[in-house]
């Protein structure tokens, strides 16, 4: 008697390489990233894709790493005033900032404002692009939790005011100091640091010598800010 042939289990098996491959690629990536940030908790970032940016067009870029412990307590203090007063307090995000975000922006306006903190602001200037889009921000969180459970928030202050736009081809807070004020940040007043914290948000159009209107205005109030961050000790997680 003839035996009956088995049927072919090939088709079925096919169907679940696009899965496998699938999941080793997203296994890989999360891999390089965790190594990635790990690698950039003890080396500074050597290059950024904002830097690169300009670098194809046509700009230099002038960049010079300062250890956090050099850089004066001041521009921290107003980095934290400006962009993310509870950075001490969150753990990578701050919800009410997010969800005032998001309600300012419904509510409409020409200027649609973020809720970002410095730990997200970081992981997007260390590690990916600007602009926006939900598959970036995506990553943008993937990555504020890698830096917030691997670097700490000493770190995190570090990188962030060494690679943050602070003019037109200039990268971090002592290249900024040097350009506008003929010094680095290791020595800084509370004005100068409210100057530079003020550019922040739109380096290539606010100008860190010299500002009038919005952006003076707002450097004053980065000033009475500062000098509560300092009182409170809203800082103490830096230092």
């Amino acid at each position: 008697m003839a035996t009956r042939a088995r049927p072919r289990s090939k088709p079925r098996a096919r169907s679940f390489r696009p899965i496998r491959f699938l999941i080793k690629a997203v296994f890989g990536l999360v891999i390089f990233s965790v190594a990635w940030v790990a690698l950039y908790r003890f080396v500074p970032p050597p290059f950024t894709f904002t830097m690169l940016g300009d670098v194809l067009s046509g700009r230099s870029v002038n960049k010079d790493w300062l250890p956090l412990s050099r850089i004066d307590p001041d521009m921290a203090r107003a980095a934290i005033a400006a962009e993310d007063s509870k950075f001490c307090a969150h753990h990578g995000f701050d919800v009410d900032a997010i969800g005032a975000a998001m309600m300012r922006n419904a509510a409409g306006g020409h200027i649609i404002r973020g809720g970002s903190t410095i730990s997200q602001q970081a992981a997007k200037n260390a590690f990916l692009w600007q602009g926006g889009g939900y598959f970036r921000k995506g990553l943008e969180a993937w990555f504020t939790v890698l830096i917030e459970a691997i670097w700490g928030k000493q770190r995190i202050m570090e990188v962030y005011l060494n690679i943050a736009e602070t003019g037109i081809g200039t990268y971090g807070v002592n290249a900024g100091s040097q350009r506008y004020f003929r010094h680095d940040a290791s020595r800084m007043s509370p004005v100068e640091a409210a100057r530079i914290a003020a550019v922040l948000p739109l380096p290539k159009k606010r100008p860190g010598v010299a500002p009038t209107g919005y952006t003076r205005r707002y450097g004053n109030l980065i000033v009475r800010r500062a000098a509560v961050v300092k009182r409170e000790r809203m800082d103490a997680c830096v230092r």
